[in-house]
């Protein structure tokens, strides 16, 4: 069952502490958004440290462990610090195929004071899956995050 992302961030504004650590958080937040979103097949964080992004918690299937800052849509999200978003994964130069049964992308970043500290991730089996409303929702869910997680997070 789809929930609407007013659904979605009722929930982790609910479920989410900033006293605990951000990968309990994310873990969480990887669940909700994975559980509540139809036609999806990943969701999850990538975490920043140094220039390099480490998967972080997720749901979906095993994925990529390491990607270069400014390399495929994760990485380039980083780099320009702004939401992406691919229609087709298939026509973005230098896209890494962590799941063959990806179609489509979405990668928000999560940056605070000015610094990345990860990527919000979600794929779908689906061609141009993701929309505006898509990214509106998605950067308020960033929004969320962001209040609970501490500058350093790996």
């Amino acid at each position: 069952m789809q929930l609407s992302y007013e659904e979605l961030a009722e929930q982790l504004e609910a479920l989410l502490d900033p006293d605990w650590p951000a990968v309990s958080n994310l873990s969480n937040a990887a669940s909700v958004l994975y559980n509540g979103l139809e036609r999806i097949n990943w969701a999850g964080f990538y975490l920043m440290k140094g220039n390099v992004l480490w998967l972080g918690p997720f749901g979906g299937r095993p994925a990529c462990v390491r990607i270069e800052a400014g390399k495929g849509v994760c990485g380039a999200a980083a780099q320009r610090k702004e939401t992406v978003v691919v229609p087709d994964v298939h026509q973005f130069p230098g896209h890494i195929a962590c799941d063959g049964a990806s179609r489509s992308e979405i990668v928000v970043p999560l940056v605070k004071g000015g610094r990345v500290l990860g990527v919000l991730d979600l794929d779908s089996p689906d061609y141009a899956r993701f929309g505006d409303a898509d990214r509106i929702g998605l950067e308020r869910i960033a929004g969320i995050l962001l209040r609970v997680m501490d500058e350093e997070v790996l």
